[in-house]
């Protein structure tokens, strides 16, 4: 399990690292909000712990930017002990948990252990990227007072690079993840159904677009 870990207080999260790693885990350490916001969209990470108070961004304004992108990555707030209003507008905000400082290391692996457990439980009602939502009641794929109903595919595709904004997707995850582990489906597959949705976007108008990365994969970005 990759985790991202933002904390301000070296010695802190020295030691909060050497023990994740410990039980485990693969840690990215980072100092600010800026980094923060910077590696968990440059990332694929399984879960993320934030501290509230830090330079540059706040936790709590990562956490915004990140939901408000479409990123679904547990969150873990860390907060200080009279910081109850801001525990409330985390949570709120789209937070997964909270743990006050100071922490037993015990009672943070445990936290982490049930916001992974839940991972992919968390799918907002609504996916919001630019000016486009996917609506995964009805499947359906809207901009600018148009919508167009997705096959199951192309739907679940889309859902994916909805939750992963700004991160680039590999075709065989893409294929793996859209199609299953098992499946007998040519990764050629991943491109046709790319190029299903590309026409679908623009067909809507949406200022959004899936870009591909030679020998990466693809990723969905705000046209700026």
């Amino acid at each position: 399990m990759k985790l991202l870990y933002a904390e301000d207080e070296i010695s802190m999260s020295e030691a909060v690292v050497d023990i994740l790693t410990y039980h485990n885990y693969s840690v990215d350490a980072v100092y600010d909000g800026e980094d923060a916001l910077y590696y968990a969209k440059q990332e694929r990470y399984d879960g993320i712990i934030l501290d509230i108070m830090m330079p540059k961004f706040s936790g709590l304004e990562v956490l915004s930017a990140l939901r408000s992108s479409g990123n679904t990555t547990p969150i873990l707030l860390l907060t200080a002990k009279a910081e109850i209003e801001d525990r409330i507008v985390g949570l709120d905000t789209g937070a997964d948990d909270y743990l006050p400082k100071p922490f037993a290391m015990g009672e943070l692996l445990a936290r982490i252990r049930a916001m992974l457990r839940r991972r992919d439980e968390f799918i907002p009602d609504i996916l919001k990227c630019g000016n486009i939502t996917l609506n995964p009641h009805t499947v359906e794929l809207s901009c600018n007072n148009a919508s167009v109903t997705l096959p199951k595919i192309e739907y679940k595709m889309m859902e994916l690079l909805m939750s992963n904004t700004g991160i680039c997707l590999s075709t065989e995850d893409i294929l793996t993840k859209v199609w299953g582990y098992e499946t007998d489906a040519d990764i050629g597959i991943v491109w046709v159904y790319i190029s299903y949705l590309r026409k679908k976007l623009s067909s809507l108008g949406a200022n959004v677009e899936i870009r591909a990365k030679r020998n990466i994969g693809y990723t969905l970005e705000v046209i700026s």
